[in-house]
């Protein structure tokens, strides 16, 4: 579905991405992990379009999305739920969803699209005329990852969808994540919680200072004694 080849990118004369390399088959969730600047959003917003690379390639199911735009990206089926949710705080739940329907190819589907995000986060449902501004940080961030949903996406780029909820909220969206992991949603999700990223997903990649550092299963990364010490503190 997805191949980076070896692409450097960054904010101007800033190189953040150095030499990157991934790949992700079709219906694979895989994880992105990483202590704080490490150029796991660069990297999300690299592959969405908002950041041309410098060096190298981005192959979106054999051909190349390097040079083209978000508005273009989101077109072949690119989905990016940024971190902070970024829910349009004063339009209603129902009508933050429907944005993600904004391409023509989609609008056929929006009530089937609908359906489906209520079906995974039923509180949605619940509040679909309440202002999206006055929800909660976690009801925010489903609402955010069902937007992104609405479009059906070929590629789901999740950045850092637990960040600053309770525990109880954060098991809730990733027994959705599990869900769309064994529906077959391919994924590629960044998060700094490294132990419920990697159980989630069957492969990883770890970034330090822009590089890669480590990749493969997820058993074998969670095992590494460097990856213990460092990240999980043990």
């Amino acid at each position: 579905m997805l191949e980076i080849q070896r692409i450097d990118s960054g904010y101007g004369k800033i190189r953040i991405l150095k030499d990157i390399t991934l790949s992700i088959e079709k219906g694979e969730m895989v994880a992105l992990v990483g202590p704080n600047g490490a150029g796991k959003t660069t990297l999300l917003k690299t592959i969405a379009g908002m950041i041309t690379p410098s060096k190298g390639d981005i192959l979106l199911e054999n051909a190349s999305i390097a040079d083209i735009p978000p508005h273009k990206a989101s077109a072949k089926g690119i989905a990016y739920v940024p971190e902070g949710r970024r829910v349009f705080s004063a339009m209603s739940v129902e009508e933050n969803l429907l944005m993600g329907t904004y391409l023509k190819a989609n609008r056929p589907y929006k009530g089937e699209n609908l359906q489906l995000v209520y079906d995974l986060f039923p509180r949605l449902k619940e509040r679909r005329k309440q202002i999206a501004g006055t929800l909660s940080g976690g009801e925010q961030q489903m609402l955010a990852i069902g937007r992104g949903l609405m479009m059906r996406p070929k590629l789901l780029l999740l950045d850092e969808p637990s960040l600053g909820l309770a525990p109880l909220l954060i098991n809730s969206i990733y027994k959705v994540l599990e869900r769309l992991n064994h529906e077959g949603t391919t994924t590629l999700l960044v998060e700094q919680n490294v132990r419920k990223a990697l159980k989630l997903c069957k492969r990883g990649y770890v970034i330090e200072n822009g590089e890669i550092v480590m990749q493969g299963v997820s058993e074998d990364i969670l095992c590494d004694e460097n990856i213990k010490c460092t990240y999980l503190g043990i």
